[in-house]
């Protein structure tokens, strides 16, 4: 098996941490394969779309989610060091509300999975950081919405000390009790 796959707090968000191969010359890992993340996981999904984004320190990108067309996500940082944070949006689920956060970085390799129904964000702690991750569904710009980064009743605790610099649509997040969620 490429990866071993951890159990989160919130049951249907799993950690993945490949196994590395690695020397004096560097490392090779498999990053993603179907059939191995299947058995894995459990999960069946179909990635139809692939991201890259580069941010630089102090940004936070999120908490993003589509209403229609929910994405599930298979994320991982290339270069740098984040935050990751998943919050379960899904009114039917008993982690309803529940955030998940767990530091990914170049470094330690990690992918998170964060199924459809959760919205999703993370915080550069490094200089910068370079994100990829595949979704399970296209993006559909006018499903798109953003859940606030600092909503009381959610109460992620982001490990900074700074306020982060924010996307306008990220200051614009909607609080969790007027937020548009999944049954």
């Amino acid at each position: 098996m490429p990866y071993t796959v951890t159990p989160t707090a919130i049951p249907d968000v799993l950690m993945l941490e490949p196994k590395v191969f690695g020397d004096a010359r560097g490392f090779f890992y498999e990053s993603f394969n179907a059939r191995d993340f299947a058995q894995a996981t459990g999960v069946e999904a179909q990635f139809v779309q692939d991201n890259h984004s580069k941010s630089a320190k102090r940004v936070l990108r999120g908490l993003h989610y589509q209403i229609q067309h929910a994405q599930g996500k298979l994320v991982r940082v290339v270069q740098g060091r984040v935050f990751d944070v998943a919050v379960d949006l899904r009114k039917s689920s008993p982690t309803f509300g529940r955030w998940l956060g767990v530091e990914l970085s170049a470094d330690n390799h990690r992918q998170l999975w964060v199924p459809p129904g959760f919205a999703h964000g993370f915080v550069v702690l490094s200089e910068s950081a370079e994100f990829l991750y595949k979704t399970t569904d296209y993006w559909y710009p006018e499903h798109e919405r953003s859940l606030s980064w600092n909503d009381p009743a959610i109460g992620i605790d982001w490990p900074i000390d700074f306020v982060p610099q924010l996307a306008a649509k990220d200051q614009a997040g909607k609080l969790l009790a007027q937020a548009e969620v999944f049954d």
